[in-house]
């Protein structure tokens, strides 16, 4: 049966989202899909051919089975709960939410319902990340630090913990459950400039940097520095390019979930790092607020 699909938010990330729903990539789960409509808070035209929809349509509609969610970040939790309870399965681009609590709630709810709640986490997909990993395995951490530079944050992305998640799950991928032990945020609003800094602990008491800064003029880039037993990496190595885009190998992942091909310990293992790293954001944002208190 083909899956019909509705695109909410039409941004770079919905952009991709459909033109990947429109070319699927052949002899994949990809091909189950079919999309239906976009949904925008503006009216627009036609987009890659798509016809644009209304949230109430796309709720109501026995021919749409899934939605994308690709808006701001504060708009997830209200979008994936709409869904959910109009029987529709959800992926949704990463923060799922902007508080552990109503991750849990919602991911229940997915439960009850019978659906499937994805929340895409593609920055474990890049080459270079899988490089990384390969690297490291059987290596002792010591300590390490990873610092990402951007530019100023939009509105509505949430705390810093939130919007910069995907760092955070590199960490917790990389080197298991984590414990916060101090965070503090600098934020200087007249210049668009933050700078939030967690410390942690691995499960071995080895403690972990992260650092999310940006402000105007910051290049977009990851800093590393892991020192093991027997080495150090300071640099990312260069993963090889792969074929099949970030967004599509997602897409494919959330098409095998909906096929019933990912074992349910997978599903239970991606479930449990992705509530511990919303988790971990929402104890670092606690403490940081107590901190410029």
């Amino acid at each position: 049966m083909m899956l019909g699909s509705v695109v909410v938010g039409i941004g770079i990330a919905g952009c991709v989202r459909m033109r990947d729903l429109l070319a699927p990539l052949p002899s994949s789960t990809a091909e189950k899909f079919s999309i239906r409509g976009f949904v925008s808070r503006r009216n627009l035209e036609d987009q890659q051919g798509v016809k644009q929809i209304s949230t109430t349509e796309a709720l109501s509609r026995d021919d749409i089975h899934a939605a994308f969610i690709c808006t701001e970040n504060t708009n997830h939790e209200e979008y994936i709960r709409q869904f959910l309870e109009a029987g529709k399965h959800v992926c949704v681009e990463y923060p799922m939410t902007l508080s552990y609590t109503s991750a849990v709630d919602l991911w229940n709810l997915a439960q009850q319902k019978g659906l499937v709640l994805h929340e895409e986490h593609i920055e474990l997909l890049t080459p270079d990340f899988k490089q990384l990993k390969k690297d490291i395995a059987g290596k002792t951490l010591e300590e390490g630090t990873l610092h990402f530079t951007g530019g100023s944050l939009k509105r509505n992305f949430g705390f810093p913990s939130f919007s910069g998640i995907a760092r955070l799950t590199w960490l917790v991928d990389l080197f298991g459950e984590l414990t916060v032990t101090a965070a503090s945020l600098v934020e200087e609003k007249e210049n668009k400039y933050m700078k939030m800094t967690a410390h942690l602990l691995t499960r071995q008491q080895k403690p972990l940097t992260w650092i999310e800064e940006r402000g105007p003029g910051l290049g977009r880039a990851k800093h590393i520095h892991l020192r093991f037993q027997d080495a150090s990496i300071t640099e990312l190595p260069a993963g090889q390019r792969e074929p099949v885009g970030l967004f599509m190998q997602d897409l494919v992942l959330f098409g095998r979930k909906l096929q019933g091909e990912v074992s349910a310990a997978e599903l239970q293992e991606e479930r449990s790092r992705i509530l511990h790293c919303l988790q971990l954001a929402d104890r670092i944002q606690q403490l940081s607020e107590n901190t410029q208190a």
